[in-house]
């Protein structure tokens, strides 16, 4: 890709765009595995090696080693949202909890929110059982308000997460000067930090998961794209898969599947990631520790400094592209680099000379109430878990543990939480879904920056405009 234009330095020499994403530039890519040799017979046949399938199949086989286990993937483990996201190990759930409510009441969404609080230790206590190193360090996450409007949201947030449950151990309220003694980020009011997040390495976690599971028993079988899925059967190009139990886990990618383009919508998410901080920059900026960072700011970003001192932040970018095509192999947009590039400048003034060597993009899937679920239909044997919203590190392994329980046939906690078995309605036909996200995130921006300009003390109508066409 091409500078021109650029302020000086504002790429390094090497910047790559694409190519997956950074975490696999660092950790390296996995050597291939083996494709489907043929057709074959399974207890269990798990569509997707990304997290979710990956910690659906360590707890099948953890809780019933003799099941023949067999996950189909069309590139390689992790590919997908698994090896891009941001490395938030985070409690955060994304979607309505009012929606939870209406089917098991305001209880059930607190047992759902502390069961997500634990899957953040369960997922280190993983971790550090399989000897997976991943950069795992927990902590906490700090979300900053930089102007009035963003503190207010701030606050109606912190009364929020009491209302389902939270106590002050969960979240604790900073001045402007408390959250710049953890990261010093330019025009913080105020922050809202949490203990209940871990930064982590993606790719280093979700190929360190597939080997454990792999080492378990579990065939993966790579570079095999299934082209559609039966009652008891999945078809790929290399053969078919009989099973008694089929699990879809595609997340973003479920709109591959025939008659699934509507279903659970892939928005785009884009990150770019720094050379390693000089010294004089690190201390200026701050960051001692681990915690991650994002913001109340109606665009969202997300921020983590990696083990070896960048910063990787990401945010929407493109939100969706048309008829629910995909991207290739984690390319994004220059206006995107761009539009990422400033606001970590913009946040960092003292970064704003560090070169940025990497960018990329991943989709993740967002139902139409853009709340998660998990299913599992008996009579036929389908399962599936998704619709994280850009929140699925940890809830990828709390949905994976839930949709192990339910094709164990277990009466668990975790089968009786309340996103298990809910039923969504699909998007709108093109071009209405194309044009309803263009107009959100449109509002979204414009509603940012009338905020930011104009120093209002309240959230912006055209945010409160967004989020009736959202239906959140």
């Amino acid at each position: 890709m091409s500078s021109a234009g650029h302020t000086p330095g504002s790429l390094a020499n090497d910047f790559v765009n694409g190519s997956v994403s950074y975490w696999y530039r660092a950790a390296g890519f996995p050597e291939s595995r083996l494709p489907l040799p043929g057709s074959l017979d399974v207890d269990v046949c798990i569509v997707g090696a990304g997290l979710t399938g990956l910690w659906s199949a360590y707890y099948l086989k953890r809780e019933q080693p003799d099941l023949r286990i067999a996950i189909l993937e069309k590139e390689f483990a992790g590919f997908g949202a698994s090896g891009r996201n941001g490395g938030w190990l985070s409690a955060e759930l994304a979607g309505s909890r009012e929606a939870y409510a209406s089917t098991h009441g305001h209880d059930g969404v607190v047992t759902l929110m502390r069961a997500m609080r634990a899957a953040v230790d369960e997922v280190i206590g993983v971790t550090d059982a399989e000897g997976i190193d991943a950069d795992i360090v927990k902590d906490g996450l700090l979300h900053v308000a930089r102007n009035a409007a963003q503190m207010g949201r701030l606050r109606e947030s912190l009364d929020y997460e009491a209302r389902w449950g939270a106590g002050p151990e969960d979240f604790v309220l900073l001045t402007g000067d408390e959250s710049n003694s953890r990261i010093r980020v330019d025009k913080t009011v105020g922050a809202l930090f949490s203990p209940h997040c871990a930064r982590v390495q993606p790719a280093k976690l979700v190929q360190g998961l597939a080997r454990v599971v792999e080492a378990m028993g579990v065939a993966i079988y790579e570079q095999t794209e299934v082209t559609r899925i039966e009652e008891r059967r999945a078809v790929t190009t290399r053969g078919v898969v009989r099973a008694p139990v089929i699990l879809r886990c595609l997340e973003g990618f479920t709109a591959t599947m025939p008659g699934q383009r509507r279903e659970w919508l892939p928005m785009n998410s884009s990150m770019i990631v720094t050379e390693p901080l000089p010294e004089d920059v690190l201390k200026d900026v701050g960051w001692a520790g681990a915690e991650l960072l994002g913001d109340f700011a109606h665009g969202y970003m997300y921020a983590q400094r990696t083990a070896d001192n960048r910063i990787a932040l990401g945010g929407r970018g493109i939100p969706y592209r048309f008829a629910s095509t995909l991207d290739n192999r984690g390319t994004t947009q220059q206006w995107t680099v761009d539009a990422l590039t400033a606001l970590l400048r913009d946040m960092f003034p003292a970064a704003s000379q560090v070169p940025i060597t990497h960018a990329w993009c991943g989709v993740l899937g967002v139902p139409r109430d853009w709340t998660a679920t998990v299913d599992f239909d008996r009579a036929t044997g389908f399962g599936t878990a998704g619709g994280y919203v850009g929140s699925g590190l940890t809830t990828t392994n709390l949905a994976g543990h839930t949709l192990a329980d339910l094709v164990l046939e277990r009466d668990t906690e975790l089968t009786r939480l309340p996103w298990v078995g809910r039923r969504v309605r699909k998007w709108e036909p093109e071009p209405l879904r194309w044009l309803g996200v263009q107009t959100m995130y449109a509002l979204y921006r414009n509603a940012d920056r009338r905020e930011a300009a104009n120093g209002l003390s309240k959230t912006s109508g055209l945010a409160r405009l967004a989020n009736k066409i959202t239906g959140r």
